[in-house]
């Protein structure tokens, strides 16, 4: 089967996508809050999808957001089964690396880049569309920080026929939320969500988009470093763009970043489950939420929360918790793991306070998002993807590991299989569900630390620091 690499100039050129957007666009600017106009057919373009002679992949659920479901479960419920060989069947050079995962709906594909542009491509992977939004903030505007330039980071959303991205811009650093037409990559929409108190220059929009309620939400970490006067908070946005911007701050002075790549988890009733991480808040100071499982409702309010007995010990160690998102099982319990080892099991609608777990189990250096199906939990440790069983009882087991320490980003199950990334090698491997032996594995290019595929019928999406490469299980 043969490669389809594709460079956005590449495919500029070609008579059959003529019109396609200039790498030039013009920043969406205006007064904070406004819509900026509708964009000109110059900078938008749309094609047809036309099949290669591989043929398209399989029709099947879209994977919207990160995770693919709101309570980030990972779970390809309804792809086919992927147990063939692997074959590399596309490589589309972007403007920039993609640190979020691929998006698709409805059979397109959407990415979005560190230089603010967000693509669109059919089932072929050609490209419908691209919308730059403006000019990303290099690493000389940032007191610390690891990616450049810095622009979009985070994990887009799809919902009804809009897709909503945060960007970071340079120059006066600031942090935008657009809403983009899915169809066309007209912007709909775009305000500030850049609150009062920290300095926007510090505090980064790493983890994955959500929605619930009649809002889109964002978290906010630290740059790597933990420089500055940054404040973990997640910010919502009313999916219209109008209203007030709510936020919630679980800390009381600063710190408590909101990093982990899978962002906020939605549960049954539609709560949003954020983790904070460490907080200035140590031994003998009053609990500020920090470094603890904070779950809000809908407008973003404080309802229920969990911390490790040694919350503040933890905060002053740079510990704990922070650094993997929470993964649902049932609607009966959130399991999480941390930058420590411990794994928690909580109970859903009861987190328990400080101490108040229902389990714990030393196994897992977890950084990024698990993924679940039924009682089975796949974390992303650091020394090598783990599985484990949750029972009736909220006791946790382990079940197999695979003992490679580069095959630890954040799997997803879809087909049979468990797809994980070697981000060292730059190699999409596919797991044996029941025993983590590896089945299949292929190159793909060099991918962030907390790269996580996407699955679209037979083919498995990576995100890379290069653009997009694009898997076929046979």
């Amino acid at each position: 089967m043969r490669v389809i690499r594709l460079a956005s100039l590449a495919v500029c050129a070609s008579a059959a996508v003529a019109g396609c957007t200039s790498t030039g666009s013009k920043a969406a600017t205006g007064p904070q809050g406004s819509s900026p106009p509708v964009a000109p057919a110059s900078e938008t373009a749309i094609t047809p999808g036309v099949s290669p002679s591989s043929g398209p992949a399989t029709a099947t659920a879209d994977w919207p957001m990160y995770h693919r479901t709101p309570d980030r479960g990972g779970l390809g419920a309804r792809t086919p089964a992927l147990t063939g060989s692997l074959s590399l069947v596309a490589d589309v050079k972007l403007d920039g690396a993609v640190y979020g995962s691929p998006i698709v709906v409805d059979g397109r594909t959407l990415v979005a880049t560190e230089n603010d542009s967000v693509y669109a491509f059919d089932s072929a992977y050609r490209q419908i569309w691209k919308r730059n939004l403006g000019k990303p903030s290099p690493q000389s505007e940032r007191p610390c920080g690891n990616i450049d330039p810095l622009g979009i980071t985070s994990t887009p959303i799809a919902a009804n026929g809009v897709l909503y991205v945060v960007a970071e811009f340079g120059g006066d650093v600031r942090h935008e939320m657009f809403a983009i037409d899915q169809r066309t990559g007209a912007v709909k929409w775009h305000r500030s969500v850049d609150l009062p108190g920290p300095d926007a220059k510090v505090m980064q929009q790493r983890g994955a988009l959500a929605i619930t309620g009649s809002r889109v939400w964002a978290p906010f970490g630290a740059l790597a470093g933990d420089c500055g006067n940054y404040k973990g908070r997640v910010v919502g946005v009313r999916l219209d763009g109008t209203g007030d911007v709510v936020k919630y701050d679980p800390s009381t002075r600063e710190q408590g970043g909101m990093w982990n790549a899978a962002g906020p988890t939605v549960g049954p009733q539609g709560h949003l489950y954020v983790v904070s991480a460490n907080g200035s808040s140590g031994p003998g100071d009053e609990y500020d939420h920090t470094n603890s499982v904070d779950e809000l409702d809908e407008n973003g309010t404080l309802v229920d929360s969990f911390a490790p007995s040694d919350w503040a010990q933890n905060n002053a160690g740079d510990v704990g918790l922070g650094s993997q998102g929470v993964a649902l099982v049932g609607t009966k319990w959130a399991v999480l793991g941390g930058k420590s080892g411990p794994v928690y099991v909580l109970r859903q609608g009861r987190l328990g306070g400080i101490g108040g777990e229902v389990s714990m189990l030393n196994f897992c250096k977890s950084y990024g998002g698990a993924a679940v199906d039924g009682n089975v939990i796949y974390f992303p440790c650091v020394d090598g993807v783990r599985a484990a069983r949750v029972d009736d009882d909220g006791r946790s087991q382990v079940l197999w590991h695979v003992d490679d320490n580069d095959v630890s980003g954040s799997p997803v199950v879809a087909g049979g299989r468990v797809w994980v990334m070697d981000q060292l090698g730059g190699v999409l491997h596919a797991l044996d569900p029941s025993t983590g032996k590896s089945t299949g594995q292929v190159q793909v290019g060099q991918t962030n630390r907390f790269a996580s595929p996407s699955i679209s019928g037979h083919d498995i999406l990576v995100g890379t620091m290069s653009g997009l490469s694009v898997v076929r299980a046979s």
